[in-house]
Order: structure tokens, then C-alpha cells, then sequence
């Protein structure tokens, strides 16, 4: 399980870089409408960093930026006794990532947990936070969960969420980021195309398109 607690299996920079990637190319293959999709990417989020995000729709969200220096997550569980300025969640976020500590568009005074990795670690890291009398009292662990790098979680996930079949092989082809078809567009929603996607698919980064 991926949490605050260990964040051992969480993948490398680069290879959480293309899982978002794909859980973005996913979310807009099957959600047409922006404002419905759970999972986005943007990959012009400015001129030298990538962003990508989570959001519920209920006041849970996390956001994810990639730089040339790394990786800065910001978690919110928005039902958290952590939400709102916890001791420590921020305290070590290392200068390169400073700039992200201002971002508006991130609330960071509202952040229940925070991860980073620069390309020198040969790790993810938190802040050094006295954790409240709970099993995962941040989020994290269900927030995180998808982050695992197996299609079959977004599977899961997704056909609880949409209430769809989602044809597993399609996600894996998504997920190798392979080149998308019209064929494995149509098999994961009968009603798009490929076409259709052109702006999803350079707003995304998604290759090979």
C-alpha cells in the first residue's frame, strides 16, 4: 500500500510522469466533459514543468508537478484534522520546490499531505510529522492508491467510478503508452474517436498521436 507512512512502491519521477500521462489519456478517452473527469494532465502547465491532478469533485484533490529538478506532490483529504496547516507537512519541502509552496492554484493552506523527489534522491520523501492517533488520517493511502502502476486498479476503479465496462487490454495499451487507435479509443467509449481527441492528446502529452 502506498501512503505517507512507506512510499517505497511508489514509482520513479519518470514513470510516475507517464502514469499520470496515461491516467489523464484514460479519463478523457472515456469523460468527454473536462469538468467530469477525475484524473487530468496538462503538459504545457508552464514553460519548463508539467502538472498533473486528481480531483473527486467533493473537495479532495491532489496535484503533481514535474520539473527538471523532480517531483512535488500536494494532497488534500478535505475531512482531515491534517487539512489545514499540520506541523511538519511542509516544513521540509527543499528550495526547488519553493515556488510551488506559492502556487494559487494549488491552496497549499489547505494540504493534508505532501511528497517530493528530486532527480538526486533515490526516493520519495515527507516532512517529519507526529501522525494523529489514526490508521491513515491524511488520505493518502486511498488518494495514492492508484499510483501503483497496475492497470487493473484503474480498471477497478473506473468501472466502479463511470459505471462501465472498461476492457482491461485497452488500459494496458494505454498505460505501455502505445500509439492510440481508433480501434482501442472505440473499445473503451464506442461513442468518440480518435479524431476527437486531438486536443486532449497534445493538452496531455500523450505520444505517438
Amino acid at each position: 500500500m502506498i501512503s505517507t507512512r512507506d512510499l517505497s512502491a511508489l514509482p520513479s519521477i519518470n514513470s510516475s510522469k507517464r502514469l499520470t500521462q496515461s491516467l489523464a489519456m484514460l479519463d478523457a478517452v472515456i469523460q468527454r466533459r473536462w469538468e467530469g473527469r477525475y484524473y487530468s494532465f496538462d503538459a504545457h502547465w508552464s514553460i519548463d514543468e508539467q502538472m498533473a491532478s486528481m480531483r473527486n469533485g467533493e473537495g479532495d484533490e491532489w496535484f503533481c508537478v514535474f520539473s527538471k529538478h523532480g517531483a512535488f506532490l500536494k494532497g488534500l483529504y478535505h475531512e482531515s484534522e491534517m487539512a489545514r496547516g499540520w506541523p511538519g507537512i511542509l516544513d521540509s519541502v527543499p528550495d526547488v520546490f519553493k515556488s510551488a509552496l506559492t502556487e494559487p492554484a494549488f491552496s497549499m493552506q489547505y494540504t493534508s499531505f505532501c511528497i517530493w523527489r528530486t532527480y538526486a534522491d533515490d526516493r520519495w520523501h515527507t516532512g517529519h510529522i507526529s501522525f494523529p492517533p489514526r490508521a491513515e488520517p491524511d488520505g493518502s493511502a486511498w488518494m495514492l492508491a492508484i499510483l501503483d502502476g497496475n492497470p487493473t486498479s484503474y480498471q477497478r476503479w473506473a468501472e466502479d467510478y463511470y459505471k462501465r465496462r472498461v476492457r482491461l487490454p485497452a488500459v494496458e495499451h494505454i498505460y505501455a503508452h502505445k500509439e492510440l487507435t481508433d480501434e482501442v479509443v472505440r473499445t473503451l467509449n464506442p461513442e468518440t474517436s480518435l479524431s476527437e481527441l486531438a486536443a486532449d492528446i497534445s493538452k496531455i502529452g500523450y505520444p505517438g498521436s
